[in-house]
């Protein structure tokens, strides 16, 4: 199945197929983890899962989906406390599995700083503690601040509570006059398990697992119920400074300690990769005497200019790696086989199951891919790896590696009940009855129902409303749910006019009151002046995530031109369909979306309608006071030998370029190294400035 597929071995249907189940499993957990401090699954599971979505989408950037998971940090903060913006951003980490993950991670970081196999190169290695992210804020060596991670940008003010944690100082000798110390809040195993007994002794509820019971002390509302439990700390990095800690991250380390925080000791500098994995497995071999939870490794580039030339993806930098620990397995009965259908129309199939504990958390649901996976077999009736013939009845081994729906590993036919028959897919959607196709070479069956499906449009309007999108607060999933079973909204525009439709009914309506339905209408008028990014995203355009948005927004310089640009592509020919391909990080399949989009009349009119309910807002281009190739078109090609190709376009967007990927009549400026060629004739036929690599470092030189 396509889950077991390495991403190398996927096709792009199959690597479709996965980024759709990936997505779904993905943005379903994240709330229930950072937000809720209930996760469905441990940490392993998730993260694993998020390193495949990424792997998948590096691999087919232009099968992005609107909803990745690869754009997201957590989740946003609870309600119940102020909210604190980082002032530099925290981010999650990508994730390694195997040995092979590893030293790929050091080949990328020697790809992308042009080192070779031989040169020297360090790494920081230590244990990645399973418990809650914080942030301390000293000004002038006194604390002034602490925060939880949150989403990423904006977390939870927990001042107050960090102060009742013996283990974080309240005042520091001899450090920066600015200093954000970040680490983990844990709880050790022993009193872990000392807080259950007292709570079970009061009749009060206990926690699952010592993250939990970390995390939910910490979020105390009342900061002297957080005091009466046992939290510690451990310090691993920092954000905003005013003064560097030292040249390596093992210094910086070292300097924390030294100011009085508590570091991991068993955090090592390692030469080699096969260091790293020799630590791993030392770290791994002490997991059970620890005392507290761990659930891998953290690998960090140990020279800190070197950690900047590398910079930061998305959600994560490229200088780190969490190498995670192996997952579990667990036997259960498989209650029921029940279809989902998705914004696409996706019918997915997802086992509900007798609930089991697997790693310390309950499961009661499986993903079960699509109907081939059910029946063990392909269209053509061939056996597939790893399928199965999976009944409802059926006694089956829940797999949770990289899953967080998990999935079916096996299934124990010795017990099956007598009677069973294999399932029956549906060939009709069960929301709306549509007929359900699966086009040759797909794996997926869809619905054909499109608008008429109510499965789909709702999935489109939570869509619309979520985070990345325009992220109105007080309308979620529940209330979309809602107001689209009364009739009240039927596409995103509809949503600008409750205030006119049904205000009045909303005011009365059960569980609401004047002041909650006018602080949505509020926050809903406030969100009609909108970048242009967002509404692209918010569209829910299939394989237009939000990486893709932005591209681009910043590309057209606003929504009337990107609306024109996208009818004088329609035809898939021509200098508009060649110019929305050459935006790097734009392809074919994305391309072809869009203008589909467009040109199809039902949609077309619904954007057209959302529209002109909006002002929107082209995106504010970055800061680049002094930048002498701010708003210029750059186009790199050849062999680069002093940066590589990919530091070059970072560093280029960061002063303000568009970096394409082919030349035209609207390039302004060709990069060419050794061996360029076709690009390098058409910018001399057009005329176009061209610089080798030393021109163009010299030109933004002190940029």
């Amino acid at each position: 199945m396509t889950a077991d597929l390495a991403v190398a071995d996927l096709s792009a249907t199959q690597a479709e197929e996965e980024l759709t189940r990936l997505a779904a499993t993905l943005n379903r957990a994240n709330t229930a983890y950072h937000t809720e401090d209930a996760p469905e699954r441990s940490d392993a599971d998730y993260d694993r899962l998020k390193q495949r979505n990424a792997a998948i989408e590096a691999a087919f950037p232009e099968l992005k989906r609107p909803d990745s998971p690869s754009e997201a940090v957590g989740a946003a903060p609870a309600e119940g406390f102020s909210k604190v913006v980082h002032d530099v951003r925290m981010l999650s980490l990508g994730n390694a599995f195997a040995e092979e993950d590893v030293t790929e991670f050091d080949r990328s970081v020697r790809s992308y700083l042009g080192l070779g196999a031989d040169e020297a190169l360090a790494y920081t290695a230590e244990p990645k503690i399973d418990g809650l992210s914080l942030s301390l804020r000293y000004e002038k060596g006194r604390l002034v601040q602490a925060a939880t991670r949150g989403d990423g940008t904006v977390g939870e003010n927990v001042t107050a509570n960090a102060r009742t944690i013996d283990e974080i100082p309240e005042t520091l000798d001899n450090a920066p006059d600015l200093l954000e110390v970040r680490g983990e809040v844990y709880m050790s195993h022993a009193d872990f398990a000392a807080l259950n007994a007292r709570q079970e002794e009061a009749g009060a509820k206990t926690f699952a697992n010592p993250r939990n019971a970390a995390a939910g002390s910490l979020r105390q509302l009342d900061a002297e119920i957080t005091r009466a439990r046992p939290l510690r700390f451990f310090a691993y990095a920092w954000g905003a400074l005013s003064a560097p800690l030292a040249e390596t991250q093992s210094g910086a380390i070292a300097r924390l300690a030294e100011l009085g925080f508590p570091t991991n000791p068993l955090t090592a500098l390692c030469a080699t990769p096969q260091d790293m994995l020799d630590h791993y497995a030392q770290i791994e071999s002490q997991r059970a005497t620890l005392g507290y939870d761990i659930d891998g490794v953290v690998y960090k580039v140990d020279r800190l200019d070197l950690q900047q030339r590398l910079g930061f993806r998305s959600t994560t930098p490229r200088w780190a790696i969490a190498h995670k620990f192996p997952a579990e397995l667990a036997w259960t009965r498989l209650d029921r086989i029940e279809i989902q259908v998705g914004r696409t129309g996706a019918l997915s199939p997802v086992a509900r199951l007798d609930p089991v504990t697997v790693g310390g958390v309950v499961v009661s649901n499986a993903t079960l891919h699509n109907e081939d996976y059910i029946a063990g077999r392909d269209a053509k009736g061939a056996p597939i790896r790893e399928g199965r013939d999976i009944r409802d009845g059926d006694w089956v081994q829940v797999y949770r590696a990289g899953d967080v729906i998990p999935k079916i590993a096996d299934v124990d036919l010795s017990k099956r009940p007598d009677g069973s028959k294999p399932y029956a897919f549906p060939d009709h959607c069960p929301e709306c009855g549509s007929e359900a196709i699966r086009a040759e070479g797909d794996s997926v069956r869809r619905c054909t129902g499109g608008l008429i499906c109510p499965a789909q449009a709702v999935e489109k309007l939570r869509h619309f409303v979520s985070r990345a999108a325009f992220d109105i607060e007080g309308m979620g999933a529940r209330q979309v749910d809602q107001f689209y079973r009364d009739g009240w909204i039927a596409e995103p525009a509809d949503i600008f006019r409750l205030h006119t439709t049904h205000a009045e009914a909303l005011r009365t309506r059960e569980g609401w009151g004047e002041k909650s339905a006018a602080n949505l209408l509020t926050a809903i008028e406030e969100r009609r002046n909108i970048p242009m990014n967002r509404v692209i995203f918010a569209l829910g355009i299939r394989h237009v995530g939000e990486g893709g948005a932005n591209l681009l927004a910043r590309h057209y310089s606003g929504w009337t031109e990107f609306v024109t640009a996208m009818d004088a592509a329609a035809g898939r020919e021509g200098a508009a369909w060649d110019e929305l391909l050459a935006i790097d990080g734009v392809g074919t399949v994305m391309a072809t979306e869009l203008v589909t989009a467009f040109a199809q009349e039902a949609e077309r009119a619904s954007i057209d309608r959302l529209a002109a309910e909006l002002q929107i807002a082209p995106v504010a281009a970055p800061a680049t006071a002094g930048s002498p190739v701010a708003g210029k078109t750059v186009v790199f090609t050849g062999t680069l030998e002093k940066m590589t190709r990919a530091e070059a376009k970072a560093r280029a967007e960061a002063l303000g370029a568009k970096v394409s990927g082919s030349v035209s009549a609207k390039t302004d400026l060709l990069v060419a190294g050794p061996g360029a060629g076709s690009k390098a004739k058409k910018a001399a036929e057009l005329g176009i400035e061209t610089l080798d690599e030393d021109g163009w470092l010299d030109l933004i030189a002190g940029a």
